[in-house]
């Protein structure tokens, strides 16, 4: 996957001033996986990497509205590919 259409997707999080460096390393963290795998399962949000960040993965990082924004997000690139 295109890194620069990741970034593009999750930009929300990576240029708002509202976000802690913590949520913006999570961020980072999946474009790097979407850059190196194409698609992920949201699931994954939950292991580690991930939990290495924060021992509840997704929603120890994020908000309720946020994390279900992210997993949408992660779900889009699946469904793009047809994978979901």
């Amino acid at each position: 996957m295109d890194r620069n259409a990741a970034k593009e997707a999750f930009g929300k999080y990576l240029e708002g001033s509202s976000y802690n460096a913590t949520q913006i390393r999570f961020v980072e963290t999946i474009i790097d996986y979407l850059t190196q795998n194409g698609v992920m399962d949201a699931g994954l949000l939950y292991e580690p990497p991930f939990t290495d960040l924060h021992y509840e993965g997704l929603d120890g990082v994020f908000g309720s509205d946020d994390a279900d924004g992210i997993v949408s997000i992660v779900q889009s690139f699946s469904e793009t590919v047809g994978v979901a």
